[in-house]
């Protein structure tokens, strides 16, 4: 690995490699990146200003990430899909945006199929040991406690919390706002604003959550007006819909019946008291 003021690395970028690292020549880095003891960035790594990468993390090939991003100890970035369909042959990538935090052994897996990506949106912070499994997508301002792991092909808003230990299945969709209680599984689509408790249950809207995002109060009660309709009307899924597309919405109250009006195989989750939702 050359040293920072050789011909690969310019003195003026102010890098900060540590002896023990292994950096691979074709690299491209942006301005004051650290990169710590043993850890590996492999050729075909883009990496932006400012980022840290701590010791012993793994950055692979095809992986392109912004500025301002931590990298936590042990973590593993752009490694081979867990998908028996994928060979060694095939092209794809990991795409991260600005801002974001990977904490310790936190591990993402780049697309399954040609040309396809996984994909970090900007400023989300990733507790220990998540993960997320091939062709992922992430928005913006998530937060991911420890050990959540998300399988191939989860779509996830902007603004979630999930609690620890919390697991998706692969292809559901986490609308935006979500509150998802620690230690629960899900294999059916979550709308968004949504506070989930149990296995593919929600109890509620995330109001707590909204106010302190500067919604406001009548767009609050939207939102919760959408969230009855659905679940506390006696309609089912499709009348429900139907039901919505003849009345006025606020920016939050249509970006539910969106979700909810985008239907897929996985299905919607059910409310807590039990009402039953109807799938494809």
């Amino acid at each position: 690995m050359p040293p920072a003021g050789t011909s690969f690395y310019p003195a003026e970028t102010n890098l900060k490699i540590h002896p023990t690292a292994i950096v691979g020549s074709s690299v491209r880095l942006g301005e004051n990146v650290e990169i710590g003891p043993y850890a590996i960035v492999e050729d075909g790594v883009t990496l932006g200003s400012d980022c840290v990468v701590q010791a012993h993390a793994v950055l692979t090939s095809n992986v392109t990430i912004g500025d301002r991003n931590l990298i936590g100890y042990g973590a593993v970035i752009g490694s081979a899909p867990q998908d028996l369909a994928h060979n060694a042959s095939i092209s794809s990538e990991v795409v991260i945006g600005n801002d974001n935090v990977f904490r310790e052994y936190v591990t993402i897996h780049r697309g399954s199929k040609q040309g396809t990506k996984t994909k970090v949106g900007n400023g989300n912070l990733l507790m220990a040991g998540v993960h997320l499994g091939h062709n992922v997508s992430v928005g913006d301002r998530n937060i991911f406690a420890n050990n959540c792991l998300l399988a191939g092909y989860v779509n996830a808003a902007d603004d979630i919390v999930l609690g620890g230990a919390s697991v998706f299945h692969q292809f559901l969709r986490i609308g935006s706002m979500c509150m998802i209680r620690g230690g629960t599984a899900w294999s059916k689509d979550i709308p968004p604003f949504t506070v989930g408790v149990i296995l593919n249950t929600v109890c509620g809207i995330n109001a707590i959550g909204m106010k302190r995002k500067g919604i406001t109060t009548q767009n609050r009660a939207d939102v919760k007006r959408a969230y009855k309709l659905l679940y506390r009307s006696g309609l089912n899924v499709t009348q429900a819909i139907a039901a919505g597309q003849t009345e006025e919405w606020s920016r939050e109250g249509r970006m539910f019946m969106d979700f909810v009006g985008h239907r897929t195989k996985r299905g919607l989750c059910a409310a807590e008291s039990g009402e039953a939702v109807d799938t494809l």
